[in-house]
């Protein structure tokens, strides 16, 4: 059974990931059905996280940092449950690196606003680079079920909220759809911000199309696909921010990009948005992948 089992994985994965997960998988379970299922949903095509789920994603964790040497987000445990998209090292790499750029203290405390959060790996992962009682946090998301995993990761982290808050920096989620008129009122957001993040989503329709199984088939549509005009989020993000009031002077927007989109995005916050230090940050590869604007 084993046998079968390892051969069906390795044609997918090849020879050594094969083996290493279906150790896991034989860690996970001891019923030989509920084993079969697992490497047959892994064959086809779905996300290891998802296979190993929530309660067991602390032994994907252990198991992985023993072969990795690294945490799946920056130095955090991040839960992963389907259809929310799954955390990106490129979105890891500028997130680090924009923590890096933020004057932080508990003295004089920043406001951040992710939109589209999410797993809630941006502004977590911000609260834990910063000296705690120096961010309060607020992660948008239109996708009930992303909210809830960025609830339940916040409190994986041990970030409290606001009103549980004490000297620790602080993370809430709240329903609402950015490219909504009413938005502001709807997500119940409190401007001014210091600091505005988002992953939006950016992937054109022809590259949706060619995207992995893995990818395509299980992590929501509406988290990856631009739409018809690929940077609609851009243009309301860029409407929103340019309110009278809704940023602190001095504030930092930090937005992710796709493949040959910095440009166009640079533009945007620049003429609509009003930005005049604006920057582009490569990811790891050599890729334009953030879009950075100052106030």
């Amino acid at each position: 059974m084993a046998s079968k089992l390892l051969s069906a994985l390795t044609a997918a994965l090849g020879p050594r990931q094969a083996a290493n997960e279906l150790r896991w998988f034989q860690q996970h379970t001891t019923s030989t059905s509920d084993l079969a299922e697992m490497v047959q949903r892994r064959v086809a095509g779905e996300p290891l996280q998802y296979i190993l789920g929530p309660s067991t994603l602390f032994l994907f964790i252990l198991v992985l940092n023993s072969i990795l040497g690294s945490q799946p987000f920056g130095p955090l445990n991040l839960l992963a449950r389907p259809p929310v998209l799954i955390p990106r090292p490129e979105t890891e790499h500028w997130v680090i690196k924009l923590a890096e750029r933020i004057p932080a203290s508990p003295e004089s405390p920043k406001r951040l606003l992710d939109l589209g959060t999410g797993s809630g790996c941006i502004p977590l992962l911000l609260c834990h680079l910063l000296p705690q009682g120096s961010l309060r946090a607020c992660g948008v998301d239109i996708s009930e079920r992303a909210l809830r995993l960025a609830t339940d990761n916040a409190e994986l982290c041990s970030t409290p909220t606001e009103a549980r808050a004490g000297h620790k920096n602080t993370f809430m989620a709240t329903n609402g759809n950015i490219l909504s008129p009413s938005f502001s009122a709807d997500a119940k957001i409190n401007p001014p911000y210091d600091i505005v993040t988002s992953n939006p989503p950016y992937i054109p329709w022809d590259e949706y199309l060619h995207l992995p199984r893995s990818v395509s088939a299980y992590e929501d549509p509406k988290a990856l696909f631009g739409g018809p005009d690929v940077l609609s989020f851009y243009h309301a993000i860029a409407s929103l921010v340019r309110k009278n009031g809704f940023l602190r002077p001095g504030a930092i927007i930090a937005l992710e990009v796709g493949h040959k989109q910095a440009q166009d995005v640079e533009q945007i916050m620049r003429i609509e948005a009003h930005m005049h230090d604006v920057e582009i940050w490569s990811d790891p590869w050599g890729k334009h992948r953030t879009v950075v604007a100052h106030l």
